[in-house]
């Protein structure tokens, strides 16, 4: 019996440890398979068709289209390992594309990449993996993963510029236990210089930037295609409740928005609120903007509730920085998020994810959904 950790935390030599990777074809998770191949591991790569690109997506910044399937497959015959592709076009369609656009239809703006982890990517490919009697399941995410007596525990990657904690706040206890991410403790160019060391054809390969199936970041024909009865005309009210303008629909606007109200004033407008019910927004100056109490519900809690009886630290998009808070819990499912400062543009549909520091870092602690 082999009495060391290997180097994703398991008692077993490299050689007697089966790891599924999920590839991509970017980069990132192939570079990811490489280094398990490198080190002696017995890899099997999986790549996801989750939908349907058209010509019009051939050149866009995306994943997950045809171009990186084959990428993918070009990658997994250098590497020597085995390689499948599973066809998930329906379960992507149901648990993500069709959430995207009734989130947007109730005035919410939501995060997809967070729903693609939480159903097709992690408990889809989490239960295939385990039909394959794989000993862990790899992806080349921005997180940082510790495994200690045998549990796992999620941190901001190294590289803050490339973090991807925020988006995989959902991960449940047990998924956590048995997915790895060994590119936390790396920055973009040494994951790019280990492509280059394993002659990958994608070391050079540009890093996907718009959600895969909203072609050059054009939500709004995603929703168009999918209900075009959603784009009503409606009012634009003031804060008085006062009609000053009219809207082309409500999915055209978000939370903090202050460009393409199309209503001119004396002082800048912002988007304060969407009424999906009533089919209206609601403008206002910046300073209504801020908010100190986010209610959330849909929790997912990483560690016990009295690991959150204290000041700790939330982000409440994925671009935001870390806000100092307290947690105050309503029931099992939901709870109210008390800032320590104002904070703008919170908006309905997005996560608001928890953090503590201990010496590892930011370690993930859990999250749920922004309600109000």
């Amino acid at each position: 019996m082999n009495s060391q950790l290997n180097s994703i935390g398991l008692l077993k030599k490299p050689s007697e440890t089966t790891v599924v990777v999920a590839m991509s074809g970017g980069v990132d998770s192939s570079t990811v398979a490489g280094i398990m191949k490198r080190d002696g591991y017995n890899v099997i790569g999986i790549t996801l068709k989750l939908y349907d690109d058209g010509k019009e997506v051939a050149s866009s910044k995306q994943c997950c289209s045809g171009q990186d399937i084959m990428d993918a497959k070009r990658v997994a015959q250098k590497l020597g390992i085995e390689h499948k592709i599973l066809y998930y076009q329906d379960k992507f369609k149901q648990g993500v594309i069709d959430n995207f656009v009734e989130s947007y239809l109730k005035g919410e703006t939501p995060i997809p990449c967070v729903q693609c982890n939480q159903t097709v990517k992690f408990k889809d490919l989490f239960e295939v993996s385990k039909e394959l009697n794989a000993d862990a399941l790899i992806t080349g995410h921005y997180v940082k993963s510790i495994t200690s007596n045998n549990e796992t525990n999620m941190y901001r990657a190294i590289d803050e510029n490339r973090d991807q904690s925020y988006f995989l706040f959902n991960t449940t206890r047990e998924q956590l236990n048995y997915l790895r991410f060994p590119l936390g403790g790396m920055f973009k160019n040494e994951t790019r210089s280990i492509a280059k060391e394993l002659d990958l054809n994608v070391a050079e390969k540009p890093d996907s930037q718009d959600i895969c199936f909203v072609p050059n970041g054009d939500y709004a024909s995603v929703i168009r295609k999918f209900k075009p009865e959603s784009f009503k005309k409606g009012n634009i009210k003031d804060l008085s409740g006062k009609v000053i303008g009219v809207h082309d629909g409500i999915i055209n606007f978000t939370i903090g928005q202050r460009k393409g109200i199309k209503v001119s004033n004396v002082e800048a407008l912002y988007v304060l609120k969407i009424n999906s019910d009533k089919n209206e927004i609601i403008v206002g100056p910046r300073e209504e903007l801020g908010k100190k109490i986010i209610s959330i519900n849909n929790l997912n809690l990483l560690v016990d509730k009295k690991n959150l009886d204290k000041d700790i630290l939330v982000k409440v998009r994925s671009t935001g920085k870390l806000l100092n808070a307290k947690i105050k819990f309503i029931n099992k499912n939901s709870a109210d998020v008390i800032l320590k400062n104002f904070e703008d543009g919170i908006s309905p549909g997005q996560a608001c994810v928890f953090y503590d520091l201990d010496k590892q870092g930011y370690k993930v602690l859990g999250g749920g959904w922004i309600i109000n």
